[in-house]
């Protein structure tokens, strides 16, 4: 999926509407994700059978992470060095620490 978005100096994104849309309805479902992982801890289900469901949640996650990143990659950071501050790399490499960390 290809996201276009412009970081300006508030630090703020623009996501085009259907790239809202598209992640909030990934994180509603990772919400209802998460709530079947309580209710199934809460009901004792077999171990295996929750650690599966939360391998399927971080996936998702890391699928929303993606989408953000590469948003972030084609809009803020290509505008940030287009105007010059090439100190948005020290924060992308931040970034990149941060999601290879999971």
């Amino acid at each position: 999926m290809t996201t276009t978005h412009e970081c300006g100096t508030e630090r703020k994104s623009h996501h085009p509407d259907h790239v809202k849309k598209n992640l909030v309805t990934r994180l509603n479902k990772i919400e209802g994700q998460i709530r079947g992982i309580k209710g199934m801890i809460e009901k004792d289900v077999y171990c295996d059978d929750i650690i599966t469901q939360l391998a399927a949640s971080q996936s998702a996650l890391n699928s929303v992470a993606k989408v953000l990143f590469e948003g972030h990659l084609k809009g803020c950071v290509k505008n940030q060095l287009l105007e010059g501050n090439e100190e948005i790399l020290d924060e992308l490499v931040v970034t990149m620490q941060k999601l290879m960390k999971k």
